[in-house]
């Protein structure tokens, strides 16, 4: 297979090596045997209409006629006249009869670059001539048979036009019944060199002249560039260094004066925010969020520390004396255990303290004795027994009430506040309850 794409490659005057042009050609290759329709996709400039005449080429209809049609360059009001013809006096200016591309261009190929501009009245009749090779000539009520193969290209994304209801979802897929995406040259560095010299030596056999060449920082420059306009804008830097370069060695210095937007570096950037309301609101919506995350992630942090104290303080481990530890307000789930030492400001100072502490108190061939946590005498966890869980508002609003009289220390102010109701309700519930 690779020696045929190598021949197919010499045949069409394709340069490149990379596996995404060689899957792409493979695809074109399997497919041209065939009558079904081809999707070709890719950006504006990468060659698409020479995978259309490849899959032509390689077909059996190589021997009759093929035509390349961009339908954005068509008139609306003309459209259809053009592909399907029309009848003398059929509209102004009809003053005979005239056959369109479907009629002539019978047994053949045609090629519809731009398939996205096509208007909806004329996609309508395209999927028929796709569904039973029948169409009508405008103004005209005989219907008339054609045996074409449709190629058809677009560097826009069809299926965000169906969803926007700007192309037909049918003739959507029936066009796309083989894909084929042409890759963008930012996408095969190894071919960027390999096609400027192409075009350099085109230039120079054109002029009579010198091919231009570049050095090996000048090459790096040439393939970090992102390429918007692909090959065309590649073909057209190679014309224009071949035509200012004095010598024939091209340093990246002289490349870079030669053609300054090659240093241009598409980077994604911070939208400018306050500009439109819209864009204010979901601005100040990605911030709640971000707020939000961090509050959570502190909150996540400040209950790790409070484990790892209790783990300390339950496994009889050392610590460092209080006055090395620099500790910061314990969380509110914790507030009411007396016992329970403060967090730290980072788990890391702690471990790093932990080991300095016992770096000094211990010998040298202990230092890398594991930790051993006892265990004995320490309070362990008795046996889980799952009890179905009270679903009575009564008890729960009790059970609330009273962990918020212990989280404020029987400050029934705070607690009615925490709880979002009103101190005198407080006072009844308290009573109520029994509390």
């Amino acid at each position: 297979m690779n020696s045929n794409l190598q021949a197919i490659k010499q045949r069409f005057g394709i340069i490149g090596r990379s596996p995404l042009l060689d899957r792409a050609l493979g695809t074109a290759v399997r497919v041209s045997n065939t009558d079904l329709s081809v999707l070709i996709t890719g950006e504006s400039g990468v060659g698409k209409e020479v995978f259309s005449k490849i899959i032509h080429g390689m077909s059996a209809r190589k021997h009759n006629k093929f035509i390349a049609i961009n339908c954005g360059a068509i008139p609306e009001g003309t459209i259809n006249s053009e592909l399907f013809g029309h009848e003398k006096g059929a509209f102004t200016g009809a003053t005979s009869e005239r056959k369109g591309y479907f009629e002539s261009f019978d047994g053949g190929t045609i090629f519809l670059d731009e398939i996205g501009e096509m208007p909806l009245d004329t996609q309508s009749f395209l999927l028929r001539v796709l569904e039973s090779g029948e169409f009508i000539r405008v103004g005209a009520s005989k219907v008339q048979k054609t045996d074409v193969r449709i190629i058809a290209a677009t560097n826009a994304d069809l299926f965000e036009q169906v969803k926007k209801r700007k192309f037909r979802e049918d003739l959507y897929y029936r066009l796309n019944t083989v894909p084929i995406q042409v890759p963008a040259l930012r996408n095969r560095p190894e071919d960027i060199y390999l096609l400027f010299r192409k075009f350099a030596v085109d230039f120079a056999e054109k002029y009579r002249t010198t091919p231009v060449q570049l050095d090996d920082r000048a090459q790096m420059v040439l393939e970090s560039y992102s390429w918007p306009g692909n090959i065309r804008e590649l073909k057209n830097i190679a014309e224009q260094v071949s035509v200012l370069a004095e010598d024939k060695m091209v340093s990246a210095e002289r490349l870079t004066r030669y053609v300054p937007q090659i240093l241009k570096r598409n980077l994604p950037m911070i939208p400018e925010t306050g500009r439109h309301n819209n864009e204010d609101g979901a601005s100040m919506q990605e911030r709640e969020i971000f707020y939000k995350l961090m509050v959570d992630m502190k909150k996540d942090l400040n209950d790790l520390k409070n484990l790892v104290f209790e783990l300390i303080r339950n496994n009889d481990l050392r610590v460092p004396d209080a006055q090395d530890i620099r500790s910061l307000q314990p969380v509110e789930s914790y507030q009411h255990r007396s016992n329970v030492p403060a967090p730290l400001q980072d788990v890391s100072d702690f471990l790093s303290d932990y080991h300095d502490h016992e770096d000094r108190d211990e010998p040298k061939d202990n230092q890398a004795r594991p930790i051993i946590i006892n265990r004995e005498g320490t309070q362990s966890y008795s046996p889980s027994e799952e009890v179905e869980e009270s679903l009575s508002l009564e008890e729960n609003e009790k059970d609330l009430i009273h962990k918020a009289l212990i989280k404020h220390k029987g400050r029934r102010k705070e607690a009615a506040q925490d709880l979002g109701i009103s101190e005198r309700t407080l006072y009844r519930k308290i009573k109520q309850y029994e509390l």
